[in-house]
């Protein structure tokens, strides 16, 4: 069984959640000015991801919600999954993004992977309130991949499946993504960043060219 780990915000999906959210409190050219030196790599992608997500502090939950839910695949996406799945490949989004965005993307084009290992955005009462209706973003991050790296994600669910590191495909695009695609058996750059261009073995520009890759290495 191989496996296949996807980065999601500029690979599965050009939507940018932290601009979504952000778009809802009016901090979405500062979200996208911190997000383009993180990709670029010229900060820190943990201090990076901090610095976007304190911007959102006190963003109602109704309105995150309805940022989530413009979270949506990129065209063709959704056929290469779901192509995995039935070749009985385990297929994994590995994301610094957040976890309710991604299922909703999912969600929205029914399909499923085996496994998300994503980031959450606390959310806490506004305004001393309990009802649902007054609660909000806090303003923190918590999960696996803030300082965690992917490399290190992408090695524990290799064990986990009992795949070795040279069976393991990772597609993804920014900085964060790097340690993934250093460490993978190929590394494929979507539309990569021109710092993360040369560790990548090949690069596509759309999924139906992905999937040829796929095709060519006998995985699809």
């Amino acid at each position: 069984m191989t496996l296949v780990a996807f980065d999601f915000d500029g690979t599965l999906s050009d939507s940018e959640m932290t601009v979504l959210l952000g778009d809802r409190c009016g901090v979405a050219d500062q979200m996208d000015e911190i997000t383009e030196r993180a990709m670029n790599d010229e900060i820190e992608y943990a201090e990076s991801l901090r610095k976007r997500c304190a911007l959102l502090e006190g963003l109602d939950n109704d309105d995150a919600t309805a940022a989530f839910e413009e979270v949506v695949l990129r065209p063709g996406a959704a056929d290469v999954i779901e192509a995995l799945n039935e070749a009985g490949v385990h297929t994994a989004i590995l994301t610094g993004g957040f976890q309710r965005g991604v299922e909703a993307a999912l969600e929205k084009e029914g399909v499923t992977v085996d496994t998300i290992v994503a980031n959450r955005l606390p959310v806490g009462d506004s305004e001393g309130e309990a009802d649902d209706d007054r609660r909000a973003l806090t303003g923190e991050v918590e999960g696996p991949l803030i300082e965690g790296t992917k490399d290190d994600a992408l090695d524990d669910l290799a064990s986990t499946q009992s795949v070795p590191m040279d069976e393991t495909i990772a597609v993804g695009d920014g900085a964060n993504d790097l340690p993934m695609l250093e460490v993978a058996g190929l590394a494929v750059g979507f539309e990569p960043k021109p710092n993360v261009a040369p560790a990548c073995e090949v690069i596509v520009e759309t999924m139906d060219e992905l999937a040829d890759v796929l095709t060519e290495e006998g995985v699809l």
